[in-house]
């Protein structure tokens, strides 16, 4: 039964609206998943559009689209352009990325991303890939867990977690969640547990799925592949990944190094299309609990004359 509901799209109506679909585009879904947001397109596109949808994990290909104008690319977002180049596509019309964490993957126990059940220390999005987050506890050193829980979890205690952790692996193994929880859980807020827990398991995650890069050489990558008047959405879950997209709209990088012309007009590939952040209703919270932390920026790119 767990499968049948493979991940609930945050904000979904708002993402499609935001991508202003042309019914004979070329459009890219670069975190498949469980479908939600591509299905969403194919309902919008024409006889002559075309949808590339990527994911790494090949969990997700099971949910892939029967559509001649349907393409499941097995394959890391970071290289989108070399990916779309394969397919023989230079330019498309819109990219979506909803940057959250699918509900199987919470779910799935073996795959070990929640602090919820017991599971072994994985938390690979691909299953192919060489570390996991039981390699990176027990290999890092006290400094480098320290500095990832600080960066990646915004945990102010980051030094005493990674104290703990650096303590205990010298007694025994520290391979499973639970095991992690219970290293990690005398330096949590009782006030504040789950959220807390929640960044530890988020920090190791984006470790372990070198996040940031990726998403800095997707955000990159767009601005090879959108063309003129391409809509770019983007659906982020927490503040670091929040920072670089809305930097990146901003001055066309992630640092937000904004250029200006002689007459002092800034300079940008991008133009935001909603100032201000689009973030779930109550009532979506109410549907989706997941959906309070979602954040959606939607972008156009404009000429490059």
């Amino acid at each position: 039964m767990k499968d049948i509901v493979y991940h609930i799209p945050a904000l979904l109506g708002e993402c499609i609206d935001g991508l202003a679909i042309n019914p004979s585009g070329i459009y890219v879904d670069v975190t498949f998943g469980g479908g939600g947001h591509s299905r969403a397109i194919m309902e919008r596109l024409g006889c002559g559009g075309h949808l590339y949808s990527f994911d790494q994990d090949l969990d997700a290909y099971s949910n892939r689209i029967d559509d001649s104008r349907f393409t499941f690319v097995h394959g890391n977002f970071a290289f989108l352009r070399n990916f779309l180049r394969f397919y023989g596509v230079e330019k498309v019309d819109g990219i979506i990325a909803d940057l959250g964490v699918s509900f199987h993957h919470f779910d799935e126990t073996e795959r070990g991303f929640s602090f919820r059940t017991d599971g072994r220390l994985d938390m690979r999005m691909n299953r192919d890939a060489k570390l996991d987050a039981a390699t990176v506890v027990a290999s890092y050193t006290e400094e480098q867990l320290a500095d990832l829980f600080y960066l990646y979890g915004e945990l102010r205690n980051a030094r005493k977690i990674a104290h703990a952790i650096a303590v205990e692996r010298t007694k025994s193994e520290i391979a499973t969640t639970a095991q992690l929880v219970r290293v990690v859980s005398p330096f949590i807020k009782t006030s504040a547990e789950k959220k807390e827990l929640a960044q530890v398991f988020q920090a190791l995650r984006i470790e372990v799925n070198d996040e940031i890069s990726a998403l800095k050489k997707l955000l990159q990558g767009t601005l090879q592949v959108l063309r003129p008047g391409g809509r770019l959405v983007v659906l982020t879950y927490h503040s670091l990944e929040d920072r670089l997209v809305k930097n990146f709209i901003k001055a066309g990088n992630v640092e937000g190094k904004v250029e200006k012309d002689f007459f002092g007009k800034v300079n940008s590939p991008l133009r935001a299309v909603n100032n201000k952040v689009i973030t779930a209703t109550d009532a979506e919270v109410e549907r989706n609990p997941r959906a309070r932390s979602a954040k959606l920026r939607i972008a156009e790119r404009v000429s490059q004359e």
